[in-house]
């Protein structure tokens, strides 16, 4: 339908023709591109969809032409929050690179106002416009937007304007009851931030509110810090702004509210006492502030929280003297004008007449301030060791510590041994509570007051210990100063009274009241007992002391020591049979290893008083002696037991006491008994009796090694008498317990002996065994070429060929050898000698009864064999024997793995050289394969 008046073309061309007449610029007409955006909005102007499609296709136009378009759709469509929103964002981007004096702000603040008209329950808008006027500085103007905004908007909405208020609030420029106000209301909507108002007015030095403030935060129980900071943070706070602002604060119970942070924080009980003491620095009470240090460094816990009081208290007592020093030098060049103001004013002249000679009108205190320095730093370790006994009053050994500190003063010294045995609880005491009693006795006694030092120990037999030995300490120093100022008689009194049973009454009460005190236990004291009778000994008579000794048997308190003792004693007065008796109730009293002492010493004494008198009883105590004794503990009684046979018995018994002992003996010492039984056995009965006991040694279990030396010994003494075959087969024989590698010496000395007593054959026989013993005791096997086996084989045999030159053998002899062991290609190794079947039979050794029918037999097979080299072996039957046929079935060589492989090479190898190893001996087949 066309627009009347020539439609929408007609009327941009006649705008266009009448913009200059009205001067507005043309380019904030319409123009023929805006056609279809102007003619829809003239159909529909009410429709925001038209407006905005208008207003994004006129994106890129100057600022002015969409400000123009936006102006006509908000006077169109005036509650659009759409509209308004963009307006205000594109006129603050507009007005945002200009200063804040520049007209842009002016009218974006305008159309701010404009806009809240209708949007002013608008959070944005708000925000957006309080924002604005924050960058512009605008701080009444600010103030009342937002209190306005406060009053449009909804509560549930507010805290998004306060985060903006208090920002204003902060602001340097803002005034501080400005701020204060906006805190104090935005407390009263939110005061969880009673943090924040605190911050701002300790950063605006209002202390007394801060410290109120404070003080309601921590007197409100549900209060929970939005920064995270704990009640003791907040507490510590407060006693810095109480502390260093105390003229400033007031209304407050500053004196209160420290010491129940004292109280309730003990962590920070150092820096709360000296916060406290600073307090009344600063407000100028001096004395009140020493009072508060005394107090602090006589209260604290721990010897950190005593150290940070003590340095607080010595700088200000050091601070104090230098204030009075500097005071004193600036009133001495003043004093004359002083002096003739007073000749003036008639009271001054009366009080000076008066107090002229009183110490208390005296200004002058400094040599009492620097004796008061002194003074404390005098009593740092009293005070130290009085914070040591806070932390446990039951502290013995701190206790005397703290005496020592005293050692000029006696009557400190008394004070602080009195307040120490009251104090310690000998139940709960770390350490031996005794000793305080023992040491404020000495003190006494070291002052020559006998009297007050024996009611000391009087009153401290009284005191129910933890352990019986304490008391009876007690009573044992308690008799030692009687001792020293030679009070014998009552020295034994307190023993028999320290030592006397409580009667039947006394043990019946105890028990029903189910705590018995360790006064009913001290009459069994062994420290008790064991100086009573030291005391009987040296001042008593015999029948007193044998009666402690009996006292002490009774009640089965005895050590091993004191039976010693007291038959000792007998022995001393010649009551040797009583002494005996005493030593036979000692082994019934006390088990190995405790007895083993009393044993030895019984025994002893014994046989040194009867001798042989009383033969019979004396073995019967040491049957029952090793009857009684482990194997460990025997060696000693058997010694002592065939030194009595040896000495007034018979060497029969001996040598039987001597064949028990080490039948008895561990393992570990028989080897040395038995070097005792043959040494003794040779020089009662003879070299010849010993082989019997060679024989029974090497026969009875001993460790190989020992064995070994046994035989050597056995083989050196059968040389020694002749038997040289003899002493060769038990070389034989010693030689399963030898390996060649690790006990060279016995192979070297066989080797000497068949130097000395041998031939080629016995020699010979020597190398077999030691390659056999070698071969047998060796673990890996190696296949050597055959060049390295004849040359291994040569070196042996020139090696064996100059032992033999050495020896004086002939030269023939030595050839003939040398043939029969030299390999060659064509010929093969000579069989063994049948000469040396004997020496092989006999693998033991020959027993000493057989011996001439042994060496008659041997001579006669070697004569009938002297050149017969060949060993008669019996054939081996082919026929298989009969018996049950078992299926085998062979196993996977995947289970063996690469072992698998490698040992079936090795048998190849083995199979392909078996020909070749047929022709070499034992040794060179051991050597091929080592290498």
């Amino acid at each position: 339908m066309p627009s009347p008046a020539g439609g929408p073309v007609a009327v941009a061309a006649a705008s266009a023709a009448a913009a200059p007449a009205l001067g507005i610029s043309p380019d904030m007409y319409p123009t023929e591109d805006d056609l279809a955006y102007e003619e829809e909005i003239l159909r529909e102007p009410f429709k925001l969809k038209g407006w905005w499609r208008y207003l994004v296709a006129r994106a890129a136009a100057p600022f002015a032409k969409r400000a123009v378009i936006y102006e006509r759709a908000l006077k169109a469509l005036p509650g659009s929050y759409k509209l308004w929103h963009a307006y205000l964002r594109e006129r603050l981007d507009h007005a945002r690179p200009h200063p804040i004096s520049h007209h842009a702000y002016a009218s974006l603040n305008n159309t701010f106002e404009r806009a809240l008209a209708t949007m002013h329950k608008m959070p944005r808008v708000w925000v957006l416009y309080l924002t604005s006027l924050l960058d512009q500085r605008l701080l009444t103007r600010a103030r009342r937007a937002f209190d306005r905004a406060l009053r449009a908007l909804p509560v549930t909405q507010h805290d998004r304007i306060w985060p903006l208020y208090l920002r204003l609030a902060s602001l340097p420029a803002c005034p501080v009851e400005t701020s204060l106000r906006v805190f104090r209301r935005y407390l009263q909507y939110d005061p969880s931030h009673a943090e924040d108002f605190i911050d701002f007015l300790i950063s605006a030095n209002r202390w007394q509110e801060a410290a109120d403030r404070l003080a309601s935060v921590l007197n409100d129980d549900g209060f929970r810090s939005v920064k995270g900071k704990t009640r003791h943070q907040l507490w510590l706070e407060l006693c810095e702004i109480l502390t260093k602002h105390a003229d400033e604060v007031a209304g407050l119970k500053v004196d209160a509210i420290l010491r129940g942070g004292i109280r309730k924080f003990t962590d920070e009980v150092g820096k709360l006492w000296t916060s406290l003491a600073d307090y009344y620095v600063r407000r100028t009470l001096y004395e009140k502030a020493r009072d508060v240090f005394e107090e602090g460094v006589a209260s604290v816990m721990t010897v950190q929280e005593f150290s940070v009081v003590f340095e607080a208290y010595t700088q200000f007592e050091q601070s104090m003297l230098a204030a009075k020093l500097e005071a004193a030098e600036e009133e001495g060049a003043g004093s004359e004008g002083e002096e003739e103001a007073g000749r003036k004013n008639g009271m001054d002249k009366l009080s000076k007449k008066f107090l002229a000679d009183c110490w208390l009108n005296d200004e002058d205190d400094t040599d009492l301030r620097l004796a008061r320095f002194e003074r404390l730093l005098d009593r740092r370790p009293e005070l130290l060791s009085s914070v040591l006994l806070r932390q446990n009053p039951h502290n013995v050994e701190e206790w005397h510590r703290r005496v020592k500190l005293f050692e000029k003063d006696p009557t400190r010294q008394v004070a602080t041994y009195v307040e120490a045995v009251k104090t310690v609880d000998p139940m709960k005491a770390a350490g031996k509570p005794h000793t305080l009693w023992v040491a404020f006795a000495k003190m006494y006694e070291k002052h020559n007051r006998l009297d007050s030092a024996e009611e000391i120990f009087k009153k401290a037999t009284q005191v129910n210990y933890k352990a019986v030995d304490h008391l009876a300490s007690i009573w044992c120093e308690w008799a030692e100063m009687e001792l020293r100022h030679n009070n014998f008689d009552k020295a034994i009194e307190l023993m028999r009274q320290a030592t006397a049973e409580p009667s039947v009454e006394v043990k019946r009460r105890a028990a029903a009241e189910g705590d018995e005190p360790v006064q009913l236990k001290v009459h069994k004291s062994l420290k008790l007992w064991s100086f009573y009778v030291d005391l009987e000994e040296s001042l008593g008579t015999l029948e007193s002391t044998r009666a402690v000794y009996e006292r002490i048997l009774d009640l089965r308190i005895a050590t091993p020591q004191i039976v010693l003792n007291y038959a000792y004693l007998l022995e001393e007065n010649k009551y040797f049979e009583d002494a005996f008796k005493v030593y036979e109730r000692g082994v019934k009293i006390f088990k190995y290893p405790h007895v083993k002492d009393i044993w030895v010493t019984y025994l002893t004494k014994f046989v040194r008083r009867y001798q042989r008198s009383k033969l019979e009883r004396a073995r019967e105590l040491f049957d029952e002696a090793v009857k009684q004794a482990p194997p460990q503990e025997k060696k000693v009684l058997y010694l002592q037991y065939a030194k009595l046979e040896e000495d007034y018995g018979l060497a029969k018994r001996a040598m039987n006491v001597y064949d028990e002992a080490v039948r008895a003996v561990p393992n570990s010492e028989k080897m040395s008994m038995y070097e005792i039984y043959i040494a003794r056995a040779a020089e009662l009965f003879g070299v010849p009796r010993t082989r019997q006991i060679y024989e029974q040694a090497i026969e009875s279990g001993l460790p190989d090694r020992d064995v070994m030396t046994m035989c050597m010994k056995f083989a050196e003494l059968e040389r020694n008498l002749g038997e040289i075959d003899r002493a060769r087969a038990i070389y034989v024989h010693a030689s399963n317990y030898a390996d060649p590698n690790s006990h060279p010496e016995f192979w070297n000395k066989w080797n000497e002996f068949e130097i000395q007593h041998g031939n080629e054959d016995t020699f010979r026989e020597m190398l077999r065994i030691k390659r056999t013993v070698a071969a047998s005791r060796s673990q890996t096997h190696f296949i050597l070429p055959e060049y390295l086996m004849q040359r291994d084989q040569r070196l042996n045999l020139d090696e064996a060929v100059d032992t033999l030159k050495r020896a004086g053998v002939p030269e023939d002899e030595m050839a003939n050898l040398e043939r029969q062991l030299a390999p060659g290609p064509s010929t093969a190794p000579p069989a063994p000698s049948t000469a040396t079947a004997p020496v092989n039979r006999m693998m033991n050794f020959v027993s000493a009864g057989v011996q001439a029918q042994a060496e008659s037999s041997s001579r006669q097979q070697q004569a009938a064999a002297a050149n017969n080299e060949d060993i008669e072996l019996p054939d081996e039957s082919d026929e298989e024997e009969d018996g049950v046929q078992i299926a085998e079935k062979s196993v996977p060589a995947a289970v063996f793995g690469e072992l698998g492989k490698r040992a079936a090479e090795n048998r190849e190898e083995e199979s392909s050289g078996a020909q070749e190893n047929e022709q070499l001996g034992a040794l060179e087949r051991i050597k091929r394969r080592r290498q």
